[in-house]
This record gives C-alpha cells, structure tokens and sequence, in this order.
C-alpha cells in the first residue's frame, strides 16, 4: 500500500511541474498528504475518527409548521 500512495505523490509532483500557480500548490499538497500515507505507522494514514461527544442536534422537528 505504501508504494500505492507513493506513485500518486509522485503522479501529482509530475502534474505539478507544468500547472498554473494556484493548481501547482494544490497538486503539491495532494502530494504531501499522499506521502504521509505512505509512511507506515504516520498520522496521516488511515484511522478511525474519534467518536461524537455528544448526539446529532435534530434538524427538522415537530409537524413543520412554523
């Protein structure tokens, strides 16, 4: 899986080189957070987000009117 993210860090550096400035920085970011991934055991490789504190508010409640 490591060489997985490390290709497509490199496809976006690739990508990079010839883009306008505002899509270079996007691609190079792209291509941060893919290498993070690729580094077993990083913080930016998968994990499981931390539980709710506390329930979701209800959006739409009673028999709507207002």
């Amino acid at each position: 899986m490591e060489d997985f993210y490390r290709g497509f860090a490199q496809r976006a550096r690739d990508l990079a080189e010839n883009a306008d400035p505002f899509t270079k920085r996007r691609l190079l970011d792209l291509a941060q957070r893919y290498d993070l991934k690729s580094r077993p055991g990083s913080p930016g490789g998968r994990s499981i987000p931390p539980p709710r504190a506390t329930p979701p508010t209800v959006l739409f409640a009673g028999s709507g009117e207002s």
